[in-house]
């Protein structure tokens, strides 16, 4: 997956470069470990981790950079998006982030979704930085914006959660521009001694829990390089096209089956193209998933069966990636 004109260098030529060549001060800022945290939709997750965290393990690997995730329960307060932390020198950071963004690229066109929409770029800034990144008039933001070409917006601090001291920095535009943006802002950061350089966690909101409404499943798999990584879940409001019935049954296996109802004109966002998105909510859950033929409906309705066989933890992950499929569809026709 390395890009030959990626200005981002992986790990090992960054120590060459560290260890052979004098350094001017701004070089020896960058070589100062150091974090950044986005957050990413669930099912960004999901895509991020790969099947057995394979994907998450390659880009640690080809970056040098650790790449932690917000387990899937966890999520920036007032949102339903996880968060990823990624920690180390400032080219490992760059590059881990380059992957990733280009990794959601690939998806959302495969995917044939709105690729922008897919890649905004979400930075959690605590709030006492933000002043530096937007500068005595807002010259210093306005200088990136003209510099990148990117969008780049700052949201109110939110005073609707006690204890919570972040601010999230929005990037929009295509990738080019967005990585520009974020290398001027990282830069910035970098320069600011209140910046924390260091966490330990990716979530460090204790006692903020789920949106209202969500079902918590465990993590059918983990790994010391990274935090939970079950599948997505978040907010799903009751409106049309959500879940409506479900019922629960065991096997002789010992595994327990549930079935739920999905709206018919929501199953082609469950499936995907070519049984893409069903097979990724299966492999991710380590679920069996089966939909029910056309006509095939939950008795009193017109949705479509959808039955989900496996542990407790696995049908509560592939159940909240199901949702947040059928949320997504739904939001597109409103």
């Amino acid at each position: 997956m390395e890009n030959p004109g990626s200005p981002y260098t992986s790990s090992p030529e960054n120590a060459a470069r560290r260890s052979d060549q004098p350094r001017s001060p701004e070089e020896e800022d960058k070589e100062k470990p150091t974090q950044v945290r986005l957050l990413v939709s669930n099912t960004a997750a999901g895509c991020i981790i790969g099947k057995g965290g394979a994907t998450i393990n390659e880009f640690q690997s080809e970056s040098g950079a650790r790449i932690q995730l917000s387990r899937s329960h966890e999520f920036f307060p007032g949102t339903s998006d996880r968060i990823i932390l990624i920690s180390g020198f400032y080219d490992d950071i760059m590059k881990a982030i380059e992957l990733i963004l280009r990794k959601l690229i690939d998806e959302a066109a495969e995917e044939s979704t709105d690729t922008e929409a897919r890649t905004k770029v979400r930075l959690v800034v605590p709030n006492s930085s933000c002043g530096g990144i937007i500068g005595k008039g807002g010259a210093t933001i306005k200088a990136f914006i003209e510099d990148s070409n990117a969008g780049i917006k700052i949201s109110p601090q939110d005073n609707n959660y006690a204890g919570l001291h972040d601010r999230l920095v929005t990037i929009t535009g295509p990738f080019e521009r967005q990585m520009h943006a974020i290398d001027l802002i990282l830069n910035k950061l970098m320069d600011d001694v209140h910046y924390p350089h260091n966490l330990s966690t990716p979530f460090p909101y204790p006692g903020y829990g789920p949106p209202v409404g969500y079902m918590m499943p465990s993590s059918p798999y983990n790994s010391p390089n990274y935090g939970n990584n079950s599948g997505p879940g978040g907010r799903y409001p009751s409106n049309k096209g959500n879940m409506t019935r479900s019922s629960v049954s065991s096997n002789q296996e010992g595994n327990d089956s549930k079935t739920i109802g999905v709206a018919d004109e929501h199953i082609g966002a469950v499936v995907g193209r070519g049984g893409r998105t069903i097979t990724e909510i299966s492999q991710v859950s380590g679920a069996r998933i089966k939909i029910s033929d056309r006509g095939d409906f939950v008795a009193g309705t017109s949705d479509r069966k959808v039955t989900i066989t496996g542990t407790t933890e696995a049908i509560c992950t592939a159940e909240a990636m199901i949702n947040q499929r059928v949320q997504a569809s739904s939001e597109r026709e409103n």
